[in-house]
């Protein structure tokens, strides 16, 4: 499978990227999201991949951030969402707040995204809810005065440690409870290290 390019960007634009990987171009499908924080054409990108693979199709999509990756891979797992419909999600709305809406059972900000229906955004919070991200919120990362990006980095950080989601959550919170000054990421896994449990 191919998880993963490098290379330079030879044509982009909101739907699709064309990427030169040491002479072979790579057409990867990507969400307005991602394209937004492209580089420019002629410089070089970092791209996370999903190789779909379909009877007689290929087709890779990419993403800049691993956060948009892990919530495609879930939404290709509800029934009726395939790569395109949660290729369109990601470009209607913003990971963290897709997870908040999910976890507040938010039908109205969830229709609001481009085809999604009343019936999708029920069957996306019955198959999601329990699989998104149950820790600490936008609302709640703003309060700490720390990113939201930072606290999603350094959860996937921990989980790729070998920790529990959950645990990786709790210990965020814990070291965010009590320092408010951090401003890496770095810092804050660290510090998470240190009272995870």
């Amino acid at each position: 499978m191919i998880g993963f390019l490098r290379g330079k960007i030879i044509e982009k634009n909101p739907t699709r990227l064309l990427l030169d990987v040491n002479g072979v171009g790579f057409e990867v499908h990507v969400s307005i999201t991602t394209y937004q924080n492209l580089p420019e054409i002629g410089e070089f990108a970092d791209v996370l991949t999903y190789l779909h693979v379909r009877d007689d199709t290929l087709k890779l999509f990419g993403f800049v951030e691993a956060e948009e990756r892990e919530l495609f891979l879930k939404l290709i797992g509800v029934s009726g969402v395939g790569p395109r419909v949660a290729q369109g999600i990601l470009s209607g709305i913003s990971v963290a707040d897709f997870q908040q809406a999910i976890l507040q059972e938010n039908f109205d900000v969830l229709t609001a995204i481009p085809g999604v229906g009343r019936k999708m955004a029920q069957r996306l919070v019955m198959d999601l809810k329990e699989k998104m991200n149950t820790g600490i919120t936008k609302t709640a990362a703003e309060k700490y005065g720390i990113k939201i990006d930072f606290i999603e980095e350094a959860v996937l950080a921990l989980a790729s440690l070998g920790y529990k989601r959950s645990a990786a959550q709790q210990a965020i919170d814990k070291v965010l409870r009590g320092q408010k000054n951090i401003t890496t990421v770095e810092e804050l896994i660290k510090k998470a290290l240190a009272v995870i449990e």
